[in-house]
């Protein structure tokens, strides 16, 4: 399977004030041009703000469809840009809610693994402005998938997305 990156984002730590308390994410992510580094736990220039639940090995590199963005649009009213849900690499051409886990993914040069599905928190409902978008986005069924750096590498805008089954 072919896929494409329509952009990739990154974003650090911000502290935003949710129902009367100060609450430190990364939700926040903005797609920036040229080549970015996938290595280690992360892209460079990207940070999770609370690795207990968030971050690590497994959860480096978050994915989410061009075609889920589509249909959020039809379901909401609002077009939204790319990294609204958090994602790192906004994809065409690859339904990344049905990717199967242990699928590998090449892109640009660098190699991942696809890891699990994302499971929704609460600071998605911030970014969102609606606490009840958590369970909307989760009952969706339009989760996204989670990929481990399996090679590091460097990934752009335009690059293809080479998928093949781990053996």
């Amino acid at each position: 399977m072919v896929g494409r990156v329509e952009s990739v984002n990154v974003g650090l730590p911000r502290t935003v004030e949710w129902f009367g308390r100060s609450v430190l994410t990364s939700i926040w992510k903005d797609p920036v041009a040229g080549r970015v580094r996938a290595e280690g736990v992360n892209l460079a220039g990207d940070a999770q703000a609370d690795l207990r639940v968030h971050g690590g090995p497994d959860k480096s590199v978050y994915v989410y469809s061009v075609e889920d963005y589509g249909w959020w649009a039809e379901e909401l009213g609002i077009k939204h840009g790319p990294g609204t849900f958090g994602e790192n690499l906004t994809v065409s051409g690859v339904d990344c809610s049905n990717a199967i886990e242990g699928e590998v993914w090449r892109i640009g040069s660098a190699t991942f693994v696809t890891t699990q599905p994302r499971q929704p928190c609460f600071k998605l409902g911030i970014r969102m402005g609606d606490a009840g978008f958590v369970q909307r986005f989760a009952e969706a069924g339009r989760a996204g998938i989670y990929l481990r750096i399996a090679e590091p590498g460097d990934v752009g805008a335009g690059d293809e997305i080479r998928i093949s089954v781990s053996v």
